[in-house]
């Protein structure tokens, strides 16, 4: 016979809704408290019954974690850091949802029944309408990764314009005047603020900005890849290469060694994210560090807090991002004088 929270109140001499509590984690509960309830739990091998105690708390047990989309413009990295952020936090406590909004035709199945709590891993302005749908049935809602406009929420965001513009300023302050932008996919969020960033360095320090160092990609290793071979056909090949995100970084420099040139030899190229591979590439990518797991886990542990205090912030917190200066990048004549 499966062991129940009554059962645990009974050898803990306590009541079985402050043994729940333990288990939960809830700040209602001394930590000695906690710790004898959690210790007796692991001796009997209790295991929750989230269908009994969806029914008597009202509760899923359900968080979902949405992103804009998971087929186009969500690279590996970015879904990886964005889930073991969350899912650090959450650990056992609550079982975790991955979806992808544009996979919605109807937004009728995400409703307080099913779900306690939501993050949304926002990268475009296509996703608004789910945000608004969310918000408007009040359930405990995180918008993470882009500035919210037009609903009071708690919203995270990185500050993408000035990473991008720390790392287009060092190019420039190594010497480089003929510097390309891959950009990201379009529409998404992150791709303007990290183009915005690109173009302001450029005219602050005045540097001409060309239409044909201007190239479109998508996030991805292939359209790093195709947009730098592009650059490579140009008659005045830049010098430097602005990668908006680490994939098209790597797609890039495999094109340049395709055509028997070197990194940072003949062209240096940065980043964008500072994923788990950028500090092990050779040459080793200089980038911007982006806090996607740090945002993802202070995220989820708000979450956690509005559900079980059933109060909600709303506020929106810039995390700041950080330049990462590795190999890829070498100096030239002419630098930036400071």
């Amino acid at each position: 016979m499966s062991v129940t929270i009554k059962d645990i109140a009974k050898l803990a001499g306590v009541s079985h809704t402050t043994v729940s509590r333990a288990l939960n984690d809830s700040p209602l509960i001394n930590q000695e408290t906690k710790e004898k309830i959690r210790l007796l739990a692991a001796q009997l091998h209790y295991t929750p019954n989230y269908n009994a105690k969806s029914l008597v708390l009202d509760r899923s047990y359900n968080l979902g974690l949405f992103f804009s989309t998971l087929h186009t413009g969500t690279s590996a990295g970015f879904l990886y850091e964005a889930i073991k952020g969350v899912n650090d936090v959450i650990q056992d406590r609550y079982n975790l949802i991955v979806r992808g909004i544009d996979d919605y035709t109807s937004f009728h199945k995400v409703n307080r029944k099913s779900y306690d709590g939501i993050i949304v891993m926002s990268q475009s302005a296509t996703d608004q309408p789910f945000i608004e749908y969310a918000a408007g049935l009040e359930i405990p809602l995180i918008v993470l990764n882009r500035q919210i406009e037009h609903v009071q929420v708690m919203n995270m965001v990185p500050d993408d314009k000035r990473g991008a513009y720390l790392i287009v300023e060092y190019l420039i302050s190594q010497g480089h005047r003929q510097i390309a932008i891959i950009e990201g996919k379009q529409n998404f969020k992150s791709t303007q603020a990290r183009r915005e960033g690109y173009q302001e360095a450029m005219e602050t320090y005045q540097v001409p900005l060309s239409l044909d160092y201007q190239q479109q990609g998508n996030y991805d290793l292939e359209s790093g890849h195709t947009a730098m071979n592009r650059l490579l056909e140009l008659e005045n090949q830049p010098t430097a290469v602005f990668c908006c995100n680490d994939d098209m970084a790597l797609g890039a420099i495999k094109a340049i060694t395709e055509k028997q040139l070197s990194v940072p030899g003949d062209i240096s190229v940065v980043g964008f994210d500072d994923h788990i591979f950028s500090g092990f590439m050779t040459p080793a990518l200089t980038t911007v560090r982006r806090p996607i797991e740090q945002i993802s886990r202070e995220g989820a542990a708000k979450l956690l807090s509005f559900i079980e205090s059933k109060q909600v912030e709303k506020e929106t917190i810039f995390f700041h991002t950080e330049l990462v200066i590795r190999e890829s990048v070498t100096n030239i004549t002419g630098g930036l004088q400071r």
